[in-house]
Parts: structure tokens; sequence; C-alpha cells
């Protein structure tokens, strides 16, 4: 009989209530994260496409012609295009194929259909990686394989039980696992992703940027946000040593710093250190070339460049998690040295900005004194001040340092920073902003160093004749607690705190540690797997010189091996006697013995009734056995414990 004709085939076979109870359930599964994600209005026009295929199947109406799912899938498109101004991209991709899941799965009518759909979802699972590779995505989207996997199983076989399926999707899966490790210990890596991903895919990334204007680090601190973790060789420096050095900032405005693409310098590691750190960060992703290292920088990693102003970049914008080696050092000698543009540059000032400021300046410097007399004059200023530290400052106008120093006291580390570089410059000392992170805390659980955004922090660096650029913290100057003890305890008991830095919520910081020391592992030995470590790891197995042609070698031959294991244990199941069949040949065997012989042309049903005339004192067990094979070999009863029924009631078969 022609395949399209049969009665049975996927193609003839209508999805029942059960089917796309599973199927919506599986789709559901991966399409959640992208409908968090979604503008509100598609999450809901997607839900109503949903809802409607339950309504067709729970009143037998029919389903929606297909020039009105055409016109649903014109509607959602025109709305992601005046949503996002394109169709193509990260964001505006993903979004129509959540959207056009829900338009197949209302066009659906048999299984063939709606295997079409659940392949869809196989896609969809891809597509939540391009957002983050994190531990739970990761096992949501184990979870929604095995749904639609268990899916596809049932309407393959849509009279077995829902058990059945499960188990055999998980069987399904169990084989498949050992080809997948193989094929990610073994398949050769290559630097960077796999796939380029499109320009909007790294629109979402929060950190540093390249300026600084009153209360931008005041929002950074906020955010719980990882930036990096560091792991050191030997103890970690003391809380007031800890400054992540980043983007250095010159140009003043008024109110905005800014930086500019620096010309690197050869390189000279600093000559007699007192005390050297080596440690190793993994850096989370941030759109910008910045690699972080301990002030003072001893060595610039593979790929990576020192500019003039002490910054350590990256080739190309770090918009993948990078792990790199680090060595620094303090009190090594001085560099005295500098150019004199250099300098020249660390005196500007806009002219007729913050004119308090300029004159309070003038006024230290026609008093007398080195730079460093003015600097520890400016230092006792802002000491003596009665300046509040706070992550709600005051909105400041157009004179912004004039404002924060005279009026409102009351600011972030953004604020300090900027006001006494002004103060130093208007005082003829050359000085500039820099930004980055101050502190870190000791994970207990793996002893990794964690820093995050709420750790963002501004300084001072002022030139010195004699000893060069020397580091001023001018927010420690006015709050000490804020570098000793953290924000939490520079900030003011009345200010409300971000969840994880409330002191009495000690056990959620401890979930956290825990849950943070499994994510690093996760970070280095999945997401960092790269052709480092897997050379690493294939040098651990005594294999040299690992390159493609060995490894694509090796991965053939170990799927070569699982492929003949797997072969010859389903051949042995194969030859394996049935249970079922094996408890019907003793029914017969028995029947025989009495001189009722099957037929070979004779059905169960046929034989066991001829049986039962034949062997009346026999009737009852006889039909009932007959009936019960039926069930379990033809019909929905294909259990364990129905099988176990019809062997135990065979074997107490007694035949008159």
């Amino acid at each position: 009989m022609n395949a399209q004709a049969h009665p049975l085939s996927p193609e003839m076979r209508l999805l029942s209530l059960r089917d796309l109870s599973w199927l919506s359930l599986a789709l559901g599964i991966v399409i959640v994260p992208h409908a968090m994600r979604a503008p509100w209005w598609l999450t809901l026009l997607t839900l109503c496409v949903y809802g409607w295929r339950f309504y067709c199947t729970l009143n037998r109406t029919p389903l929606p012609a297909r020039w009105l799912a055409i016109g649903i899938a014109f509607v959602g498109m025109l709305g992601v295009w005046v949503e996002f101004r394109t169709l193509f991209g990260r964001q505006p991709g993903v979004l129509l194929l959540m959207f056009f899941s829900g338009l197949k799965l209302l066009e659906s009518r048999t299984h063939r259909d709606g295997a079409i759909a659940a392949f869809l979802g196989y896609f969809l699972i891809i597509t939540n990686f391009l957002y983050t590779q994190s531990i739970p995505t990761a096992l949501a989207m184990c979870v929604g394989v095995f749904a639609i996997t268990a899916t596809l199983v049932g309407f393959s076989a849509p009279a077995r039980p829902l058990a059945a399926n499960l188990r055999t999707a998980g069987l399904l899966l169990g084989h498949a696992a050992p080809a997948a490790i193989l094929l990610f210990v073994l398949f050769p890596r290559v630097q960077g992703p796999l796939w380029g991903l499109p320009q909007d895919a790294y629109s979402g990334m929060t950190g540093l940027s390249e300026t600084m204007t009153p209360g931008a680090l005041s929002q950074l601190a906020l955010s719980d946000a990882i930036a990096f973790r560091a792991s050191f060789e030997r103890d970690p420096p003391p809380v007031q040593d800890r400054y992540w050095r980043g983007p250095v900032l010159w140009d003043f405005d008024g109110r905005t710093w800014t930086t500019s693409s620096g010309h690197s310098v050869r390189f000279e590691a600093p000559e007699r250190p007192r005390l050297t750190y080596r440690y190793s960060i993994v850096l989370e992703p941030h759109n910008r070339a910045w690699l972080f290292a301990l002030e003072q920088a001893a060595a610039v990693p593979p790929g990576a460049r020192m500019s003039f102003d002490g910054q350590v970049l990256a080739t190309a914008p770090v918009r993948s998690r990078v792990r790199y080696d680090m060595v620094s050092v303090t009190g090594a000698a001085p560099q005295a040295a500098e150019s004199r543009s250099v300098l020249g540059r660390a005196l500007r000032l806009p002219a007729g900005a913050n004119p308090r400021t300029l004159a309070l300046a003038q006024e230290w410097r026609a008093a007398g004194g080195s730079d460093a007399d003015i600097v520890a004059r400016a230092l006792a200023y802002l000491r003596n001040g009665r300046y509040t530290y706070t992550l709600e400052p005051p909105l400041l106008g157009a004179h912004s340092v004039d404002e924060f120093l005279f009026d409102t006291k009351a600011g972030f580390c953004e604020h300090f920073s900027s006001s006494f570089t002004v103060l130093m410059r208007a005082a003829g000392v050359p000085a500039r902003v820099v930004t980055g992170y101050q502190g870190g805390d000791i994970n207990p659980v793996d002893q990794i160093m964690t820093v995050r955004q709420s750790d963002a922090h501004a300084w001072t660096e002022v030139f010195l004749s004699g000893r060069g650029w020397v580091r001023i913290d001018p927010t420690a100057a006015s709050m000490p607690r804020r570098v000793m003890d953290g924000l939490a305890a520079a900030l003011p008991q009345t200010q409300a705190l971000p969840l994880f830095l409330r002191r009495e919520l000690e056990w959620l910081r401890s979930a956290r540690a825990h849950w943070e020391a499994v994510a690093h592992k996760w970070n280095i030995w999945v997401l960092g797997y790269g052709p480092e470590r897997q050379r690493d790891l294939m040098l651990s197995f005594g294999m040299r010189d690992a390159d493609w042609h060995k490894l694509t070698a090796v991965l053939f031959t170990f799927l070569g091996l699982m492929t003949a294991v797997l072969l010859a244990w389903s051949l042995k199941r194969l030859a394996r006697p049935d249970p079922v069949q094996k408890a019907w040949q003793l029914f017969c065997d028995k029947l025989a013995a009495r001189g009722v012989v099957r037929s070979v042309h004779e059905g169960p049903r046929d034989y066991t009734s001829r049986a039962a005339r034949s062997l009346p004192a026999s009737r009852r067990p006889i039909l009932r056995i007959g009936a019960l094979y039926i069930a379990v070999r033809y019909g929905e009863r294909n259990t364990p414990p129905a099988t176990a029924r019809l062997r135990r009631l065979v074997r107490a078969l007694r035949l008159a």
C-alpha cells in the first residue's frame, strides 16, 4: 500500500490532545527565556497563537486558513521591524523564530507537522546559547532536549504509555551522551567562537566606559555582576592595595572626563620591587580592549600591549570570557621621567569652568610649597570638609566640581577623583583620573578573588618630581572605610544597600559563594576549553603535538569503537527472547500437549477460542490468557506489570 495512503502513517495521523500538550510543553521550555527578553506585545501575541491552537483542539473547530496564518505572520514581522528597525540580527531574528514556533503549531494537523515544529524547537535551543552559556541555561536546555525527544518518540508510537516514551527518550539521549562528550573533548578547537555574532550581540554588556560623568560609577555600583575573578599563586595583596587599573582619563570639558586610544610603548619591567604577585584573571566580556591588572603591572600577557599611561590593552575588544596570567609588583623604583607633551596634557582645563575651584587652587599655589605640599593640602581639605559618600548624589549643573566641593558635598568616588584632579591641574600639578576597580572578596569555598561591578572605583594620579606618577585616592582620604572595609561600610546607615551587600543576609552570601565556585569551574573547564587546555589534556594522556590530524583520527577511532559496542549490544538484545512471546510459546506448547495444536495461519483470538471449545474445563483461564496476550502484544498494555501477570497466568495454567 502507498505510504501516503496508509492510515497509520505520520502524514495522516492527526495530533491528539496529548500530542499537542507535550509538543507545547517542549516548545514552551525552549522559548520561555526568549519570551522574557521579547517585547511584551510579541510575547502576548505568541501566547495567543498557542492558546488558539488549543481552542481548536478542545472545541473541534477547524484550524485557521493558510491566508489567515500568513497575515498573522506578516503582522508579527511588521511589529518586529517597527521595534528593531530590522528583521536581521540576533535579537529580531531569534524573536521571529519564537513567534514562528507558535504559527507552526497553529497550522500543525498531523504528526508530520508536529515533528517539523519539534525540529524547530531543537534549533531554538541553540539560539538560547547566543545570550548566555551559564549552568542554569545548560540545564534548562537539557530538559528541553529531553522533552522534545520524548515528544518525537510519542509521534512514532502514539499508542504507547507515556512512561515508556520517556524511558525510550532517556535511553536515546543516554546513547548519544558519550559521543557528545567525545566530540567536545577531541574535536579540534579554534580560537574564539565557532561562529560570528551580529553587532547587536554585544549591546547589553555592562562595565566601565571611556567616559566618566557625575553619577556614572554610582549607578554601576548597584550592579552585583562579576567583572572578573583572580586566582593568586600565594597570598593576595591586602585590601588597601587591591587597585585594579583600567581606563585612564585625560580630557575634561567641565563635566565629563574622556579617554583616548593611547599609543603603545615598549614595556620595561619595574626595577627593585618590594613584593611580587603572580595571578591569573578570568575576565568577563565587556566589549572593550581593557585588561585589568593590579598596579603596578610587571608583565604583559601574550597578545596584549601596554599603553603609554599604563593600561594593559588587548588587541581586540573582549567579547568573550578570556583568561590571562599577570605579574604585578609593589614598591618598585619610580620611573621619574615623563615627556613634556604628556605633562602639558595633564594640566589642561576648560576655560571658564568651575571658577571657585580654580580660585582655591591658585590660592594654595600662591601660599608656596612644593607639589607634594599642595597634594597634602588638598587631601586635608577633603578630609576635614565633612563630605558624604553616597550612592544617590544630587544632580550637578554646568560647574559640577564647584557645586560638589562647596555646595552639595555629597558624591561617589567619581566626584572625589574628578574634583581632586581639577584642583591639582588648577594648582599646576599634572594629574589624571584612573578608573578601574578597588577591592575584591575572597570566596571562602575555592579561595578565588571575585571583583564585581559594585567595586568600580576612580582615583587620581599626580606627577611629582623625582617620584613619577603617584596614586592618590581622594575618596580614601575623605572616607577611608571605603577602601578598608568595602562599599557597604562607607555608605550611610540610612541608605538602602544592594541585596548582597546587606550584612544581615550572611546565609545568602554563603550560598552565592558556593554557586560562584561551581560556576567558575564551569567557566574554566567547559566554556574556557580552548586549544591550550585541549593540548594540556592531550599531553596528560601522553599525546604530544596534538594537531587537528591526530585529534580527528583519535576522535573517529573512538566513535567507531562506540558504534561497534552499541551495535553488538543491540544485536544481543534482538537475539534475547521476548518475554511476552516466550510466555505465549509456553502457552501454545501446553495446549499442544493436550492435542490443541496452533496452525501457522491461526491468530491468537481464533486459536484461544478453538482451544476453549476443545478444553471446556479450562475455558476461562485460556480465554483470559488470550485476551491479556492480545492487549500486551498489540494493545496499550505493554508494560512490565502486565507482562509479569501474563507469565504468571501461563505458568499457573493446568489443563485437564
